[in-house]
């Protein structure tokens, strides 16, 4: 059987999270384009499978579950919120009559940074001790706030107990080689062991909450080994309380995602000013230069470049695409070689084809735009289908509601459609038609001619100077 078999990771998620001063639930809040929860999620589902893992959840539950329902976890329901411990025996009651895991790790829903190779490190290093707790700790510079980890002598790893900062005595406070360690709240349990003890939690205390911490004092008192471990890297174990806290920890997490595509080719100008959610992918040789936002699923290809102040959001772009300054592209794909921009605005369901060139201050919606085609100027095209080697004129656009309902415009290859035309749909320009610069389009234009609805031009002749001399009598 292997070491991961023995193994769940439970994952508290049921805070509300009060003093975000937000109406949303805590886990929900978002860092590097995602909530706190899937980042936590994501981290365990690289250590053991999805359905060993136990997400525990009460404020807004209902929200919670449904953010983290594809990723095939089991939920947990936390009915009244009577603290940490009180989570744990919610836990303990859902896995009546089934086989318990042989250790379980606790994680915390919004403490984002933590990885899988520290959650692999704290399973290895329980079981190399054989301990029945080990906690995960961390030292950081000021740790006012923090309940505190009390080692037996120092070097040691065995823990006498935990104590919250307004419980320490000066005597605690005098020793120098543990009371600076905290507790993370993330913990590695033999659950045999975690749940002999879990009735026994009170909830005597000014709170009026079970605390999971008053745990590892009662397995000290049982005799049991209660260890810790502290954490390679501290940033990894601090959570968010407030905004600023959370604003943090989300510049944390974008400079890690910006070094990690640095380190994979990926030139990143002045990464500091750039947004690149968690998600993102990115091939090498791209150039990505200041001022750029790529978020949600976006994922670009080799030899691009990215120039500022461009937004790209759900977007996949293929290889040695140019985005030019200050465009913005939704849930759109670009082929190999395209050019988009400046100032471009592809809206959801664009699809821009192969060396095809979006211009400046052209808007795009639910359009499939062929191979080498061309749009460079002030055009709308929306809900269309166009087809290879079309040139679209400045200023023209397809007419695609009509008050009530969309209508489809198809524009077939090789077609050339002058500046300032208006295409009516539903409509079809046949293969390598023109349709003349300024011309309202109402029906098909068959394949090969010429579509042409503008009013009839008069000129006349002297009618400035007429005009100039009745204004002088006058």
């Amino acid at each position: 059987m292997s070491t991961t078999s023995k193994l769940a990771i439970a994952i508290m998620a049921a805070g509300k999270g009060t003093r975000l001063k937000s109406s949303r639930a805590k886990v929900l809040h978002q860092i590097g384009g995602r909530a706190l929860l899937l980042h936590v999620i994501e981290a365990a589902r690289q250590v053991i499978a999805a359905d060993q893992i136990y997400v525990i959840t009460g404020h807004q539950a209902e929200a919670v579950e449904a953010v983290a329902a594809s990723t095939g976890v089991h939920f947990v329901r936390q009915t009244e919120q009577l603290g940490t411990g009180h989570a744990i025996q919610c836990l303990q009651k859902s896995l009546a009559g089934k086989v318990a895991p042989q250790n379980l790790i606790v994680l915390s829903g919004d403490v984002p940074l933590i990885t899988p190779e520290t959650i692999t490190a704290l399973r290895d290093f329980q079981l190399a001790q054989h301990a029945a707790m080990s906690i995960l700790t961390a030292v950081p510079a000021d740790p006012t706030g923090y309940g505190r980890v009390l080692r037996t002598e120092e070097n040691s790893h065995d823990v006498a107990a935990i104590v919250e900062q307004k419980s320490l005595t000066k005597e605690q406070l005098a020793l120098p080689h543990s009371i600076r360690e905290i507790n993370s709240g993330i913990y590695a349990f033999s659950t045999e062991k975690l749940f002999a003890q879990l009735g026994k939690l009170s909830a005597a205390n000014s709170a009026g909450e079970y605390y999971l911490t008053d745990i590892a004092a009662l397995l000290v008192a049982a005799g049991e080994k209660v260890v810790a471990l502290p954490a390679a890297d501290i940033h990894e174990v601090l959570g968010a309380n407030t905004l600023a806290e959370l604003m943090q920890l989300d510049a944390t997490l974008r400079l890690r995602t910006a070094e990690k595509l640095l380190a994979q080719g990926v030139s990143i100008y002045r990464p500091e000013t750039c947004v690149i959610d968690s998600g993102v992918t990115i091939g090498a040789d791209t150039i990505i230069e200041p001022f750029v936002q790529l978020l949600g699923a976006t994922r670009i290809g080799s030899e691009c470049r990215i120039r500022s102040y461009s937004v790209l959001h759900d977007t996949v772009l293929g290889d040695n695409v140019l985005v030019r300054n200050s465009c913005v592209l939704d849930s759109s794909e670009v082929g190999n070689g395209a050019l988009i921009g400046p100032f471009a605005n592809l809206r959801p369901e664009s699809k821009i084809g192969e060396g095809a060139h979006i211009g400046n201050f052209v808007e795009t919606k639910k359009v499939r735009i062929g191979k080498g085609s061309k749009a460079n100027h002030l055009s709308y095209l929306g809900d269309a289908v166009i087809g290879s080697g079309v040139n679209v004129g400045a200023g023209a656009i397809t007419c695609n509601y009509d008050g009530v309902n969309k209508h489809q415009t198809t524009i077939e290859d090789g077609v050339f459609v002058g500046s300032d035309s208006t295409l009516i749909a539903p409509i079809t320009i046949g293969e390598g038609a023109y349709v003349a610069a300024g011309s309202t389009i109402t029906t098909d234009v068959p394949a090969g001619a010429l579509g042409i609805s503008r009013a009839h031009q008069a000129n006349k002749p002297g009618w400035v100077a007429e005009r100039k001399a009745k204004a002088k009598k006058s």
